[in-house]
């Protein structure tokens, strides 16, 4: 059965008559229910992280569908990772309902195509060895629910992410990471708690995935691409605090190792194991 309690109505309403410090205090308590509704997703979010983790130890690729917020918070995540961890640009894709013009505008009818994630994944060729997510605030979206039905026919590993329980887009994935957030403080706008409650489910299981891969070392980013100063300026903390190094030598070492962990790698491969104890001479 169908619930679709992203479309309830407000508990709030004259919202034009508000003050603003009622909008926002709100909104803020509206917000704060999210948190609880993510939790209530972990025992199916850890499963799905340790099978997503092997399933990328061994080469597969995870893909991120969806339409409209749930699109770009999936294109947000995926084009994140690379400049965060350091993996590949073609490891984690991130598709929205439109292609990429629907970043900054909104595309008619794209989201009504349950062919249309298929034929977006098409030119990445998909197999048995990958991971689709799909995102949805209402677990409704054609493009979504089409996308996840294909791809578990087709053998991929399916997920969805979605703000309704028991929703058309859940009956077809193998697991479904559903936060219940609520109706919206503006009825059926998506974008707020259910956009919120999205993007820190994408943060929980990404995050998990990348340090399970082994791209985190105590707590720190080894892997991290040096696309900027502030990034390179982070790295070079990282060795002197791991090292000792002065902050000149360890910047250069970066530099010319090109991140942190071979950086690290490289003074562990350099430092002498220990130096054997003189023999005395024969008297």
């Amino acid at each position: 059965m169908e619930h679709r309690i992203t479309e309830q109505p407000s508990p709030y309403d004259d919202l034009q008559r508000m003050s603003v410090h009622d909008l926002l205090t709100g909104i803020n308590r509206e917000d704060a229910r999210v948190h609880e509704a993510v939790r209530q997703t972990i025992p199916v979010m850890e499963r799905l992280v340790e099978r997503v983790a092997e399933r990328m130890q061994r080469g597969g690729r995870m893909f991120y569908i969806g339409a409209g917020t749930s699109g770009r918070l999936g294109v947000t995540d995926a084009s994140e990772l690379p400049p965060t961890y350091g993996v590949a640009d073609d490891r984690v894709i991130g598709l929205i309902a439109g292609g990429d013009r629907a970043l900054r505008r909104s595309v008619e009818h794209a989201e009504d195509d349950p062919e249309g994630a298929w034929r977006d994944m098409a030119p990445y060729r998909p197999t048995a060895g990958d991971i689709l997510i799909g995102i949805a605030a209402s677990g409704t979206t054609p493009y979504v629910v089409g996308g996840v039905r294909s791809a578990r026919r087709e053998g991929l590993l399916t997920a969805v992410i979605t703000c309704n329980p028991s929703s058309p887009a859940a009956a077809e994935a193998e697991y479904a990471l559903e936060a219940v957030v609520g109706p919206e403080f503006v009825t059926g706008s998506t974008r707020m708690k259910a956009g919120t409650a999205q993007k820190l489910m994408l943060n929980m299981l990404s995050t998990a995935v990348m340090i399970r891969l082994g791209k985190v070392e105590g707590n720190r980013m080894v892997h991290m691409q040096l696309t900027n100063d502030k990034l390179v300026a982070r790295g070079v903390g990282m060795i002197v605090r791991e090292t000792g190094l002065p902050n000149d030598e360890a910047r250069a070492l970066l530099l010319r190792c090109g991140s942190v962990k071979r950086a690290l790698d490289t003074l562990r491969d350099e430092k002498p194991v220990g130096k054997e104890p003189p023999v005395n001479p024969k008297k």
